[in-house]
């Protein structure tokens, strides 16, 4: 019979031995990776790694772990982070074109263009790559570069539907854009039609800059990558932008307004100004996750506080023809005149409601919450969770606000 100091020596031998078993790390890597558990995951495989360094099976869990954590990142919103781990799986797989790609793609989506180029000429010559860096040549102002990008992009992927789309809407912006010349302020890059006044071009840039410290406050964010404006005539604004009669300004991605006419920059200006920077702002913490109503509610309490026309108040007695919740999701643009006027100051009401009855503070952790991909009942619970508040619970606060119905009369 094994004297019991030597078995538990021996047993003790064996476990140490166990646990220094490449295989061993590798399973209950797979075990933590089967749970979700990434993060614990990673840890066991960079400690099983330093161990093993030439352990491949170790070196591509690792890298996969990696991956999955930074594909985590960029549905969170959290760009950078996902750039670092695909980081880390390139360079334990730098053969892999994917993962430069990958990580182009985040630092795309991070602004951190001049990192974003470098990687994407690393992931060779596929349609995916040219798109990414025919994005970076667009939103720097570079069209002819971007339109060229897309053409090659375009002879890869032919069936591409969205590729045809950039390369419509570029070849559309360009003859208009040709003809511009540049302003620059410490934030924007300003592009502008040669007949217009001298002078307007420099005002608008001052407004910008009034609206980059004035909205950036209400919203806690300020943008470190320059901002592209377009200031058009009319007749181009329509032509390149093709939207509705009653639009005043655009942002997709880049601010364009409507200027012809004008000699000197005006309040209304200003206010649109305003309202178009807030869209930036709006842009920057949600990645595009963000109902209309929201975003443009938030738009219309900035451009108002410098701009405000007298406007009928809504009271109970228009509460009937109010517009669901579900139609002041989606888009305004396909709106008529009049639903159009009804979406905006319903949704200038709703919002306004919010930020003065729960504070800025509350909007910035709602656009927070989207910007994590929360859709808005789960972003507005979370940051009204000291309210006790879902979004049905603040739409019924706000209906319950609404003033009785009045005889007569505006108020703003």
């Amino acid at each position: 019979m094994l004297d019991r100091a030597l078995l538990l020596a021996l047993l003790f031998c064996a476990g140490t031995a166990f646990a220094a078993d490449p295989l061993t790390y590798g399973s209950k890597a797979q075990q933590l990776i089967s749970k979700g558990d990434f993060a614990q995951a990673l840890d066991e495989l960079k400690s099983a790694t330093s161990r093993f360094p030439y352990d491949q099976e170790l070196k591509h869990q690792l890298a996969f772990t990696y991956t999955e954590l930074a594909k985590r990142d960029l549905q969170s919103g959290r760009f950078a982070q996902a750039a670092e781990n695909f980081k880390q799986a390139h360079e334990l797989l730098p053969e892999s074109k994917e993962l430069a790609l990958m990580r182009g793609i985040a630092l795309y989506l991070n602004k951190d263009y001049p990192a974003a180029r470098d990687e994407l000429l690393q992931a060779g010559e596929g349609s995916e790559p040219l798109v990414y860096l025919g994005k970076i040549s667009y939103d720097t102002g570079d069209l002819t570069g971007a339109l060229q990008l897309w053409r090659r992009a375009k002879e890869l992927d032919p069936s591409n539907k969205v590729l045809a789309g950039l390369i419509e809407k570029a070849e559309r912006e360009l003859p208009v854009e040709a003809r511009m010349d540049k302003g620059y302020s410490s934030m924007f890059d300003l592009s502008f039609d040669a007949e217009l006044p001298p002078g307007l071009s420099t005002q608008v840039l001052d407004a910008l800059e009034s609206a980059y410290n004035t909205v950036g406050a209400d919203l806690g964010v300020f943008p470190t990558t320059r901002i592209p404006v377009l200031l058009y005539t009319k007749k181009d604004y329509r032509s390149v932008t093709a939207g509705p009669d009653w639009s005043g300004g655009l942002y997709d991605g880049k601010i364009r307004l409507p200027v012809g006419g004008l000699t000197e920059l005006t309040p209304q200006l200003r206010a649109i100004i305003f309202h178009e920077f807030t869209h930036v702002l709006v842009a920057e913490l949600t990645h595009g996750n963000v109902p209309t109503w929201f975003n443009e509610g938030l738009a219309e309490i900035e451009g108002r506080k410098l701009f405000a026309p007298k406007l009928p108040q809504l009271d109970t007695a228009q509460e009937k023809h109010l517009l669901p919740l579900a139609d002041l999701s989606r888009g305004f643009t396909g709106m008529g005149g009049a639903q159009a006027w009804m979406a905006y100051q319903q949704s200038f009401a709703m919002t306004s409601f919010m930020v003065q009855r729960y504070g800025w503070y509350s909007v910035q952790e709602i656009l927070k919450n989207l910007g994590a991909h929360a859709d808005m009942n789960k972003a507005v619970s979370k940051a009204l969770a000291d309210y006790a508040l879902d979004l049905d619970g603040v739409m019924r606060e706000w209906r319950e606000s609404l003033p009785a119905a009045s005889t007569g009369g505006a108020s703003q």
